[in-house]
């Protein structure tokens, strides 16, 4: 699999009760693609709150301990909330493949969020491949994703 993330640091990965297995699939795909991971949790199916996890996934990120996040839950709408309140944090909710592609090429997103109750397993791997893959255009859209942070 090529990339245009810098692969020598790892992926953070988090997820709650409702995106726990497909995080777990999603795992075993990078680590079997050479990445290293820190995964942030949950560890279980048990009931927990999502931000607990999509903060320290966007924590790495922005801080540039993790090349980019991979944040999951039942509809994707609460991590990626969550992970968008962190500075240098561009985080895109996906449902399908071209979305995934556009929120590199246009948005230059760095943590991809997906909503496990509403896409398949082999979409979710489908569209983190094309993540992984897909580099930012730059160009035309160097300008707006330099105006997101609102400073």
């Amino acid at each position: 699999m090529t990339t245009t993330f810098d692969k020598s640091l790892p992926v953070a990965l988090g997820a709650d009760h409702a995106g726990y297995e497909y995080k777990e699939l999603l795992k075993a795909l990078l680590q079997a693609e050479g990445w290293q991971l820190s995964d942030k949790g949950t560890h279980s199916l048990d009931s927990v709150d999502y931000p607990d996890f999509a903060h320290p996934v966007a924590a790495d990120v922005e801080q540039g301990k993790a090349a980019f996040g991979v944040l999951i839950c039942g509809s994707g709408e609460g991590v990626c909330i969550t992970a968008n309140k962190h500075a240098r944090v561009r985080a895109a909710l996906c449902w399908n493949n071209e979305v995934a592609q556009l929120t590199r090429q246009h948005n230059n997103a760095n943590v991809i969020c997906l909503p496990a109750r509403f896409v398949s397993i082999d979409a979710a791997k489908e569209m983190l491949q094309s993540f992984i893959q897909t580099a930012f255009e730059g160009g035309r859209h160097e300008n707006r994703v330099n105006k997101i942070s609102g400073t």
